[in-house]
């Protein structure tokens, strides 16, 4: 159960989604997704490596930054569905980009657009298994004691190893992280013959050891066109290790998505 105060407000859409725009008006808007225990601004940074006229956004999920007095999420719909409710009403053509378990975020957000006759133009899945399939590297933080999970953030990496170490911003970020990694475990994407109307990009790291290579070509099951993993060298965070070479495959691909045509679902 979370020990944060239930709201007595509804977050404002600038705290749900941030918004980075560039120097140029905007032809495309890519919202990402941060991985279990991640937060917005760990992905500010990837601004400087947009197009200019790439519009950044970048979800902020309940229980840290500016909503950190909300309730711990406790599914996946607490982390998707108040991000598409935020949504700038200019957003115009739209990629939305999840890494971990961002991309089942991701997935549901595209999901949720589908549904309301929104479809964004495509969705690009990072570092992350099949929404339909079950998690095959559950982390089980209800068995962990807060050293034990501790340990288990830093094998994964993603996280600053200072902010861990410390004991009073552990107790900050530990709820957040224990409840997203719940629901990493957990979800499993049971709808009969879910399909996505639009393209599917996916990248992954060649030595990653939560989500190996081989699990990258599950997401043909869900996307609307024939799914080739893009594989960079490196773990489970693997562009952290060369931002600059993953911008490089990945701008192109959102501008391939432009181009793309919509599928029947």
């Amino acid at each position: 159960m979370s020990t944060h105060a239930t709201p007595a407000f509804t977050p404002a859409p600038e705290d749900v989604v941030w918004d980075l725009p560039g120097d140029a008006p905007h032809r495309l808007s890519l919202l990402v997704l941060p991985h279990a225990g991640g937060n917005a601004h760990a992905y500010s940074a990837w601004r400087e490596h947009l197009p200019a006229d790439v519009r950044l956004l970048i979800g902020q999920y309940p229980g840290r930054g500016a909503r950190y007095c909300e309730d711990l999420p406790g599914s996946v719909d607490d982390l998707a569905l108040p991000v598409v409710a935020a949504l700038p009403g200019d957003t115009g053509p739209l990629v939305v980009l999840g890494h971990s378990m961002g991309s089942l975020v991701a997935f549901e957000v595209v999901r949720a657009l589908q549904a309301a006759g929104r479809t964004p133009l495509g969705l690009v899945a990072s570092a992350c298994r099949a929404p339909v399939l079950p998690n095959q590297a559950p982390v089980h933080p209800e068995r962990l004691d807060d050293d034990e999970l501790v340990a288990s953030i830093k094998e994964r990496g993603g996280t600053d190893d200072g902010i861990l170490d410390d004991p009073e911003l552990r107790e900050i970020v530990l709820p957040s992280i224990r409840a997203d990694f719940a629901i990493d475990d957990a979800y499993q994407c049971t709808a009969p013959d879910v399909r996505l109307a639009c393209p599917v990009a996916v990248f992954g790291g060649d030595v990653d050891p939560i989500v190996p290579v081989g699990l990258l070509d599950g997401w043909a099951l869900v996307a609307g066109n024939e799914v080739v993993p893009e594989v960079l060298p490196g773990d489970h965070f693997y562009f952290q290790q060369d931002l600059a070479g993953f911008f490089a495959r990945l701008n192109p691909a959102l501008d391939s998505f432009r181009s793309a045509p919509a599928t029947a679902v």
